[in-house]
């Protein structure tokens, strides 16, 4: 099968950043299905593995990422009970195993959903990934309940990125918050309100904005930009017993103290947690996908696809790699086969 890959981390820019290559064609056993691959998309996740996985080394064998797609089921495996041979399913997929931007790919049935019926593989493919991600920290580690917390304010750092996208979305109409977002341009300003952001104010000076439109605190606060940068503002920001939680990690110790005197909960999310530790409720990313699966149907959120290139190739990977490093894309890219 045809397979992109990297045997070395190199600037995008660079020749042999991505190249082309012949790969045996993986078989599907026990629980894994084979799927035969028909779009993918891009993220932040992607060029940061590139960028990382073989700085100081060669790699005998090119590695493979990607994790989101869409595809249909081929074979399945011996243990398989969720799925069947021409099943039309979409996944992130796990950290640990070969990523998606191959023909064929094997998946653990467990982290994956049947795809919407309504919307086209490409709008599909934008999805897994940052739904899981969105759906978890909200509802899986802030653990907001609709019904206790409805009309709540939530604050979505980096709202017209991937995982914002889909976060106002599930923030507004299946948590019932009221939604404030972070965006700095006329476009990103406009792809919030459209999304269902009740107020989008500007990152640059949080606090002010804030202030401006008569919110001084909220109840919660999603970081999806750099939790060190905004430490403070968001110490700041929440509530005396809120919750603020966040996707980015941190190269140093974040000041936890300053969460203290106010009681406030801070929760750390990584989409991958369940499938790298094999975890006992693996298979609740089955569930949450099929959950998205049914929202897109009923039109209570859409899809964030916001550009899609037409075919599997090396030049359209780099041409992702190199909007998606550039901080300005908006929404998701998608690569249809």
């Amino acid at each position: 099968m045809k397979a992109i890959g990297f045997k070395k981390s190199l600037p995008i820019s660079n020749t042999n950043s991505f190249i082309l290559f012949d790969s045996e064609k993986p078989i599907a056993t026990d629980r894994d299905l084979l799927v035969k691959v028909e779009a993918i998309s891009v993220n932040p996740v992607d060029f940061k593995v590139r960028q990382n996985s073989a700085k100081e080394i060669e790699l005998e064998t090119p590695k493979i990422i990607g994790w989101d797609a869409v595809g249909i089921v081929e074979d399945i495996g011996s243990h398989v009970s969720l799925f069947k041979k021409g099943d039309k399913i979409f996944y992130a997929g796990d950290l640990t195993r070969p990523g998606c931007n191959v023909e064929y790919q094997l998946v653990d049935e467990r982290i994956v959903g049947l795809a919407p019926k309504s919307i086209t593989s490409a709008e599909a493919a934008a999805l897994p990934l940052t739904a899981l991600t969105a759906w978890e920290i909200l509802f899986d580690r802030i653990r907001i309940s609709a019904d206790k917390d409805k009309g709540k304010g939530i604050l979505i750092i980096g709202g017209a990125g991937g995982v914002g996208s889909i976060a106002i979305q599930l923030a507004k109409k299946v948590a019932g918050l009221t939604v404030i977002a972070t965006a700095s341009r006329t476009e990103t300003k406009q792809w919030c309100k459209d999304l269902g952001a009740d107020y989008v104010v500007n990152h640059v000076d949080l606090v002010n904005e804030m202030a401006q439109i008569g919110i001084k605190q909220v109840d919660f606060i999603l970081d999806f930009v750099d939790a060190n940068s905004y430490w403070d503002v968001m110490a700041e920001l929440i509530k005396p017993q809120g919750h603020i939680a966040s996707i980015t990690g941190s190269a140093t110790p974040i000041a936890l103290n300053k969460l203290k005197n106010k009681s406030v909960s801070f929760s750390w999310e990584l989409m991958f947690t369940r499938s790298m530790f094999n975890t006992e409720d693996m298979i609740e990313q089955h569930v949450i996908l099929n959950k998205i699966s049914e929202l897109i149907d009923k039109k209570e959120i859409r899809s964030t696809l916001n550009q899609t290139l037409k075919g599997f190739t090396v030049e359209n990977l780099k041409q992702a790699h190199t909007m998606l490093e550039s901080g300005k894309a908006i929404g998701k890219i998608v690569i249809e086969y």
